[in-house]
């Protein structure tokens, strides 16, 4: 039984209680006796909020980039998670062998997280080429194994073309399913990074270089516009990191085009600056940092209602082992940064607690839109009677400060270290289990659950 709380939905706040029997919200109201339920723990969250558990819905948890491994498993990187407030994940599986089935990769990531994982969790399909047999097996992904959205990418070694792209959608739109995408234009950064090369320019600050947001932007409009003639299939761009992108699915949504964006912490965080530091290897990710203008106009976004979802796209390297060593030389260094623990008390922080959203939108962002856009909703994502009881408690009149020494991945720095959060997350439970309190990890592994995800509603309606 929690008492005294804030309670806290994307819709709105009430002062009430709540009594959670079996994993499952089981009531809600001003006032539930706690002498009715001489068995129940009673947790007083007097002066505390009281929200739905974040979901996170880009990971890479265990991933083979090629060069390098990831250094979190699905253990390490949901103990992290939890630890963070987030109780629930959809990863973004890692490329299988080539001409590998869509199955193939799903029952490797279902063995690396099952006994291990301590949050539940789900999986994007990734689509590595596209032939009559993908095409056919898509609509068994969704109905028999729950998995109603899927990743394709516009570079790196699996990268489709335009072709195949349009086939994706088209297909993906047909059986129910969300196409979320990395784009980047490939054939542009290859051209820069290759002269860059060509010119000795291969410290870290000429990684953001040679990826500019341009590059970005004009994958996305592409992405757009393929959707449009792939009979308006839904489309989700991931780690949204400029401003003329957003003005791009901004224009799309405004004909009423079923798009929809997340970014990450980083992007509204950290900027291109930290490119020039001498550990400026843990900062390279794709897509960069960006000049601090553009993290402003993602601001706006959130503010305005133009971004749908925060997520993490956490992907760590350990940075003396994996990244550091390559300082210089950015074309070698393994691309990502940790970040799952960080999300919810960092942008409770710099978005919340300095006014540029508002609790109802921080809920919204990171746990209810996630939730509905990728087939969660009701089950997650929300405070409501028969939901799961996955809820984070946070005390904003506490401070502190992020430091990774107290963080519990497997990696070996946070981005965000040093960084004076005000309000502070003080319990974590996953379907009414006290997984963490006061920056200690109380779960374990193999508590997580696989989750079975809804098809994609194309009539969603976002807060």
């Amino acid at each position: 039984m929690i008492k005294h709380g804030t309670l806290v939905r994307a819709s709105g706040q009430s002062h009430q209680d709540m009594l959670i029997i079996d994993g499952k919200i089981a009531a809600i109201a001003d006032h539930i006796d706690a002498a009715a339920h001489p068995q129940a723990t009673v947790i007083d969250a007097s002066g505390q909020l009281v929200l739905p558990g974040g979901i996170d819905v880009h990971t890479h948890f265990n991933i083979d980039v090629g060069i390098a491994r990831s250094c979190d498993d699905f253990f390490t990187g949901t103990r992290s998670a939890v630890c963070g407030g987030t109780t629930t994940i959809v990863d973004h599986m890692g490329f299988g062998p080539k001409g590998c089935s869509l199955h193939h990769q799903l029952e490797v990531y279902k063995a690396h997280a099952k006994d291990n994982a301590v949050a539940d969790y789900s999986f994007h399909g990734v689509i590595q080429h596209i032939n009559d047999d993908i095409l056919d097996e898509m609509a068994a992904m969704v109905t028999e194994e729950g998995i109603s959205s899927f990743k394709l990418y516009l570079t790196y070694g699996y990268k489709l073309g335009d072709e195949d792209v349009f086939k994706a959608l088209e297909r993906l739109n047909q059986v129910g399913a969300l196409t979320t995408v990395h784009p980047e234009n490939d054939a542009a950064i290859a051209a820069r990074r290759s002269k860059l090369v060509e010119q000795g320019k291969t410290a870290p600050k000429y990684h953001g270089v040679s990826r500019p947001l341009e590059c970005e932007a004009e994958a996305i409009a592409r992405m757009i516009n393929l959707a449009k003639l792939a009979d308006n299939a839904p489309l989700y761009i991931v780690h949204l990191s400029n401003g003329l992108g957003l003005d791009y699915l901004n224009l799309a949504r405004g004909q009423q085009q079923p798009v929809w964006v997340e970014t990450c912490p980083q992007y509204l965080t950290l900027n291109e600056t930290v490119y020039t530091r001498e550990d400026a290897t843990k900062f390279i990710l794709s897509p960069p940092l960006r000049p601090q203008a553009e993290c402003d106009k993602l601001w706006v976004g959130l503010e305005q209602g133009q971004i749908d979802t925060v997520a993490t796209d956490h992907c760590s390297f350990l940075y003396q082992q994996q990244k550091q060593p390559q300082h210089a030389d950015f074309t070698r260094c393994p691309n990502g940064m940790p970040g799952v623990e960080a999300r919810i008390p960092v942008l409770f922080s710099e978005g919340v607690m300095q006014g540029r959203i508002t609790l109802e939108r921080f809920v919204a962002l990171t746990s209810t839109n996630p939730a509905k856009l990728f087939g969660l909703y009701p089950k997650k994502g929300c405070l409501a009677v028969g939901s799961d009881a996955d809820l984070i408690l946070i005390d904003p009149a506490a401070d502190s400060i992020h430091r990774h020494s107290e963080l519990h991945d497997a990696c070996d720095y946070s981005p965000y270290e040093g960084m004076k959060l005000k309000g502070k997350l003080t319990m974590t439970l996953l379907r009414g289990q006290i997984v963490a309190k006061d920056g200690q990890f109380l779960g374990h592994a193999g508590q997580g659950q696989f989750l079975h995800r809804q098809p994609f509603n194309p009539i969603v309606e976002l807060h």
